[in-house]
């Protein structure tokens, strides 16, 4: 054997013995993957937020949430990127976003709020609400050529249980579109979803009430692209948390478990 042989087949076994060091290796923790990724996440981060406060807010939650730290950690950080590229800190006190475990994989959630705040990043959007009409309250609606909508909350006492709910938007051009809904119409929508039977619905039905008549009217709304982004990611598993894997379409859970949501948010 000559001598460039005996250093290639030297060579070999070093790289071969290398590998065998490798895969002995323990698999990265989540907060060390979380830690690792802190630069993708900077870069895909809006200016006034920070990566290093993002990543604190991970290890928070998977601490305070098992199920979360035992999630898959591919599905985990593609719902971290997904939350900072939408500019949102997940499972803060606005609601604006939530990272939500399911069958050991973590989902994206998109908050009612946080559907409002991405409506005010089109250049067209000038105001957005969502109410709850009771069975007290004066209420008209009427639609066709001369589209009408008129709300009195009763201010009298009580104002009874829901009877409607609606979503009102004005635009910057001086357009204003609204969307009602009643709760036969609420209901057949939610035992549509994969999350009909969640904590949240059963827990804040009424919130979750104004999120559907919201994301039906965002149907005739201008979007902007993160908005966009956020609607289709919603409910959904990421598990490439790359920040181009945002516009690749997202894998749906079956009967997702979403977050509660407290009354009022």
């Amino acid at each position: 054997m000559t001598s460039a042989a005996r250093n290639a087949v030297a060579r070999r076994a070093e790289n071969v013995g290398q590998a065998a060091q490798n895969d002995e290796q323990p698999k990265p923790t989540m907060a060390q993957q979380i830690e690792r990724m802190k630069p993708q996440i900077a870069r895909a981060l809006p200016k006034h937020m920070d990566a290093d406060r993002i990543a604190r807010i991970a290890l928070t939650l998977i601490r305070k949430n098992p199920d979360l730290a035992n999630c898959s950690t591919e599905s985990f950080l593609g719902a971290l990127m997904t939350c900072s590229q939408l500019g949102f800190e997940p499972g803060s006190p606005t609601q604006e976003a939530f990272i939500v475990p399911y069958n050991g994989e973590a989902s994206f959630q998109l908050g009612y709020q946080g559907m409002v705040t991405l409506f005010y990043q089109h250049p067209m959007a000038s105001s957005v609400k969502v109410e709850t009409v009771r069975e007290n309250d004066f209420f008209e609606h009427e639609e066709g050529l001369e589209e009408q909508l008129i709300h009195r909350p009763f201010a009298g006492g009580p104002r009874g249980k829901a009877v409607a709910y609606y979503s009102v938007a004005r635009l910057i051009n001086g357009g204003r579109t609204f969307k009602v809904m009643y709760p036969a119409e609420i209901e057949e929508r939610r035992q549509k979803m994969r999350s009909k039977n969640s904590p949240a619905w059963r827990d804040s039905y009424d919130e979750m009430a104004k999120k559907t008549v919201l994301r039906n009217h965002f149907k005739a709304l201008p979007k902007s692209a993160e908005l966009a982004r956020a609607l289709a990611h919603d409910g959904t598993v990421r598990t490439d948390w790359q920040p181009d894997a945002i516009d690749v379409p997202p894998e749906y859970l079956e009967h997702v478990q979403r977050p509660e949501l407290e009354t009022g948010a």
